[in-house]
């Protein structure tokens, strides 16, 4: 089988052997194709309306290099190249998506409500930092529970090493970790696992290196916008129809080309569109019409706004837009119980992390519109009205790993035992989880903030980083703040890859079994029942101390009942009322020998609700004859 996304962007291989290049470049009088850097291989594009630039040869073929050169002045890459083998300031490749050949016919992908998401840094993963490499690891992911791999972005950044949110050409997989074709057999090598893959993607701002639109197209860029980056994208003034197509086209190319599950966008919140619908809006309906009677797509926000409307289902439980979105709430309040910390957003949670931990089980978002202090403003939208399956919950990613100025992992900063309830709570809820790669088995490795930069620019993303953690106690001197490892130091990309022979000790293997156990549980006990929860089907209560009680009821009348203390001392409060009890943690089998819960501990059990009792006793018996 073969997969090729037509668009109007880039090139394209004809089936007749001609090749055709496109570039939007309506602030440009001459275009020419400067192709295989040859100077007796300049050919002239056509002009056309609306700045689209135009030519159809049978001097390119598959694996031609080509650069357009731009009113006789500047070189660039295409924008919409397929594979930069030299990087983003090299010429791009002419690439045939059709040459591979996929094997796959039968995968139509998995429920929204099985997934288990690994997150993963390609160039941090394995020694290698291969594609190929994240291939050979599916086995062991596949045995660990996980349902679908989540790559940080892979677009084409500057240099060897990045985190991958400066990507400047979106379709382009990035060089250092292989070439396309790399990135589809691992696609269809986790399908044939049972794997969904979804991939990281940046689409509210460009890198400050290698983003050479503001040439060709500085219409693609707005001041009438501002974003943590600058300019904003023009989503919404004169000339954004073919802004928004290029976003709009990249997302189905990943999904179409690639084959990949899902997709999840990154920051969305640094969207700023006045349009309607805006891009949002727009690209989701686009992508739910191009594949909804073909396969599962899944799409997922970060959004620090906490906008549920995106998140909204029909009447029939259906996904218009989104299928979820990364719950931060439900990690900052986790965080605050088990390590104690209140330093910067972390101030949030510090009044009462136990009452928004439970609001975040069993209604969504912590924050639904209350005042923020940090943000300084109101933040969020009611959230009580979606399913548990609209929220992903984690304990880390790499946002809370490597935000920190030292790249420290929750175990660094948490005793054991908290750690193990805290997971216990969010593997068995029935919001999806996250995990972040080596967590399962307590890796020390830390993941720091590293790129590739030069000069100026190295030296500006190095000071800017280390002023980040100003605010911090621990880094209010200078001197203090000059032991933040460089970004562009090659040391500190190599600090942040997982070691692997950790697994050795016995120490490391016991956590991972730990999460193999909970993760095959939550399988067989919680996905079935995950899918027959709707909208509103979940309430909770805090006990005195630290205990908290969450319920979610099933459509069919089942209640999934999580009894938790999320704190150090006994709790002489009743304790969990019998039911089917199909996990203790080894503190909250104690609970059985006496009334209440012991620290740290976390039941969870299955009963029967009162209307499903009431309807039973309400049915006809049958009696002997």
């Amino acid at each position: 089988m073969k997969r090729s996304h037509l668009m109007p962007f880039g090139s394209e291989l004809g089936e007749d052997g001609s090749a055709r290049f496109r570039l939007w470049a309506p602030s440009v009088r001459r275009v020419t194709l400067a192709l295989d850097e040859s100077p007796q291989k300049h050919l002239v594009l056509d002009r056309f309306e609306d700045g689209w630039f135009e030519l159809i040869t049978r001097e390119a073929m598959a694996g031609s290099r080509y650069k357009f050169r731009i009113d006789d002045s500047y070189n660039i890459p295409d924008p919409a190249s397929r594979f930069q083998p030299c990087d983003v300031h090299g010429p791009s490749e002419l690439v045939d998506p059709c040459a591979f050949l996929w094997n796959e016919v039968e995968w139509h992908g998995r429920p929204w409500e099985e997934a288990v998401i690994y997150e993963l840094h390609v160039g941090a993963f394995t020694p290698e930092g291969t594609l190929q490499a994240v291939e050979q690891k599916l086995d062991y992911l596949r045995e660990l529970g996980v349902t679908a791999l989540e790559l940080m972005p892979v677009a084409d950044f500057p240099g060897k090493r990045n985190w991958g949110y400066d990507g400047v050409l979106l379709y382009a997989p990035d060089s250092a970790y292989g070439r396309p074709e790399d990135l589809k057999r691992l696609v269809q090598a986790a399908h044939a696992k049972g794997m969904m893959v979804f991939l990281d993607v940046v689409y509210n701002h460009f890198g400050p290196e290698g983003n050479y639109l503001r040439v060709c197209a500085p219409q693609f860029f707005t001041s009438r916008h501002r974003t943590p980056w600058g300019d904003g994208i023009n989503f919404d003034g004169p000339d954004s129809r073919v802004v928004r197509d290029f976003f709009i086209h990249n997302a189905l190319y990943w999904l179409e080309e690639y084959h990949c599950d899902g997709l999840r966008l990154d920051a969305t919140d640094a969207i700023v569109d006045d349009s309607k619908p805006d891009i949002l809006t727009e690209l989701a309906q686009t992508v739910r019409k191009r594949f909804e009677k073909e396969r599962s797509i899944h799409l997922i926000l970060e959004n620090g706004d906490n906008a549920a409307r995106y998140l909204r289902r029909d009447g029939d439980g259906r996904v218009p837009l989104y299928s979820a979105q990364w719950n931060d709430d439900i990690h900052h309040a986790l965080h605050v119980l088990v390590t104690g910390e209140t330093d910067g957003y972390y101030s949030d949670y510090a009044r009462q992390p136990r009452h928004q931990l439970g609001r975040c089980l069993a209604e969504g978002f912590a924050y639904q519109g209350e005042y923020s202090g940090y943000h300084g403003r109101k933040r969020g939208e009611p959230s009580e009205q979606l399913p548990p399956a609209a929220f992903i919950s984690f304990l880390q990613n790499h946002d809370q790993v490597g935000n920190r100025a030292l790249g420290e992992r929750i175990l660094q900063l948490a005793k054991p035992e908290a750690v193990r309830a805290a997971l216990e709570v969010l593997l068995l809820a029935p919001s999806p989880p996250l995990l972040f790669m080596g967590e399962e088995f307590a890796a020390t490795s830390p993941f720091l903030f590293f790129c590739d930069f030069q000069g100026d620019l190295a030296a500006a993303v190095t000071t800017g980083r280390r002023n980040e953690f100003a605010g911090f106690a621990q880094f209010t001197s200078l001197a203090t703040r000059d032991q933040i490892p460089d970004p562009n130091a090659e040391e500190t990309f190599l600090r942040s890859k997982l070691e692997w022979n950790a697994l050795k000790q016995e120490f490391h293997r016991s956590w991972m079994q730990f999460y193999r156990e909970l993760l095959s549980l939550r399988s067989r006990m919680v996905v079935p029942l995950a899918k027959q929860m709707s909208r509103g089907c979940a309430r909770f209560r805090q006990w005195e101390g630290h205990g908290l009680t969450v319920e979610w009821e099933t459509r069919e009348g089942t209640v999934l009942r999580l009894s938790t203390n999320l704190g150090s001392d006994w709790l002489a409060i009743p304790a969990p009322e019998p039911g089917f009890r199909f996990y203790s943690s080894a503190n909250g089998a104690r609970a059985i020998e006496r009334n209440g819960l012991p620290p740290w501990s976390v039941i969870w059990s299955l009963e029967t609700s009162v209307r499903q009792s009431r309807s039973a006793a309400g049915r006809p018996r049958r009696h002997k004859e």
